[in-house]
């Protein structure tokens, strides 16, 4: 296997790494423009930004892991699909979190209600990530996927 090669398949868990890393600064950063929004009104436009950017880009990339690679984890790594299905299933929750979310900031809903909704998904999310990570990164580093980053893990 060439330098360029390992490389390649190295940046997968580093990949892995890096779109949770930025996924949480994003949560973080909704929860702020929550708490800085709480003093003026209800829904403000910043959070209604930053919660519209922080769930799509949390789907995109539960949707790319589901698409793409976890397929390729199952074909190659047959002992995890039992991991992946527990990993989906979070997703599934996780997309339902986000939906009732969506729905409270649309009908701008008071500071208290968003800031449990968000603390419903950081506890969740956090917890599926540190699983996440623990399960896959090791596989990850040898994981043969020829697919852009993006692609499977979502632009971020």
């Amino acid at each position: 296997m060439g330098e360029g090669e390992q490389t390649r398949l190295v940046a997968w868990s580093n990949e892995l790494r890096r779109v949770h890393g930025r996924l949480r600064e994003a949560l973080s950063v909704t929860r702020q423009a929550l708490a800085d929004g709480a003093q003026a009104e209800p829904a403000t436009r910043d959070l209604l930004l930053f919660c519209h950017g922080f769930c799509t880009a949390l789907t995109a990339h539960h949707e790319g892991e589901d698409r793409d690679l976890f397929p390729a984890i199952a074909a190659q790594y047959p002992e995890l699909r039992e991991t992946l299905r527990y990993l989906r299933q979070d997703h599934s929750m996780i997309s339902h979190l986000l939906g009732g979310l969506q729905a409270a900031v649309a009908r701008a809903a008071p500071p208290e209600e968003l800031d449990r909704h968000l603390e419903g998904l950081a506890a969740i999310m956090e917890s599926h990530f540190r699983y996440e990570e623990r399960q896959l990164l090791t596989v990850l580093e040898t994981l043969s996927l020829d697919a852009h980053p993006d692609n499977v893990l979502g632009p971020l």
